[in-house]
């Protein structure tokens, strides 16, 4: 059944390029990902055991969502290294994000974007704290 092969397989995640050197110098570069490959089509990187290939396209179509994100634990901290490599966070109106750009879900979750050199959207977010049920 696909499900379960799927299910079974890694994820490989895909982000579009115009440019695979100045991609290079943003996710290898400033973000610090590990390069494992780079053929004249995409730059590949290990992402916590992901792969991401970042893939040369002659013209890139802007997705108007997040294309990429990651879990961190602190999101503050996360927001903070960004900046500290030139990275800033993108302020959406009427969001109601806090004076370091960071959005607060209904649900808990706080999230933050930014984009690569190509105009992609991506995301940093701390998810909420799942409560914990009584066991008494």
């Amino acid at each position: 059944m696909l499900g379960t092969m799927l299910d079974a397989a890694d994820l490989v995640a895909f982000v579009a390029t115009t440019d695979l050197e100045r991609s290079d110098r943003f996710y290898g570069g400033m973000l610090g990902l590990r390069r494992t490959e780079t053929t004249p089509f995409a730059n590949v990187y290990d992402v916590g055991g992901t792969t991401l290939r970042v893939t040369l396209v002659e013209q890139r179509v802007a997705a108007p969502y997040t294309v990429l994100g990651w879990d961190v634990a602190d999101i503050a901290a996360a927001v903070a290294a960004l900046g500290a490599a030139g990275i800033a966070v993108q302020r959406y109106d009427g969001m109601g994000q806090d004076e370091a750009g960071i959005w607060t879900a209904p649900g808990g979750a706080r999230i933050a974007w930014f984009g690569d050199p190509d105009g992609n959207v991506l995301s940093v977010a701390q998810m909420a704290p799942q409560p914990v049920g009584n066991e008494g």
